[in-house]
């Protein structure tokens, strides 16, 4: 993947609706200066927070995932995050996870 591909994805990171706090900063940052300290940040806080597609399912099943997003809601996502698991996919389905699992994939090439 070239800095380009990348930069996109962590723009799109960015402005994923979905995005928490830590990584929008952490990526903010890389975009602005590109450097190795804060690609390197980028890189562990994508690493503490990119959620694997068993980590959401887990979520959307548990009682904390029917407080967060109402039971119906969580039992339709998890659902979705089933049949995404099933077409291979190994990260979680929402954008924020999708382009951060991207980033990480390819951070050698930050």
């Amino acid at each position: 993947m070239t800095k380009q591909e990348i930069l996109a994805k962590v723009n799109e990171l960015i402005a994923a609706p979905s995005v928490c706090e830590s990584v929008k900063k952490a990526a903010e940052a890389y975009a602005k200066s590109q450097d190795k300290k804060n690609a390197d940040a980028l890189v562990k806080v994508l690493e503490a927070e990119v959620c694997t597609i068993d980590e959401s399912i887990g979520l959307f099943e548990s009682e904390t995932g029917a407080k967060i997003f109402g039971a119906e809601k969580a039992k339709e996502m998890a659902e979705n995050g089933k049949k995404f698991k099933a077409a291979g996919n190994k990260y979680c389905f929402c954008p924020a996870c999708q382009a951060g699992s991207v980033i990480w994939e390819n951070r050698d090439a930050l």
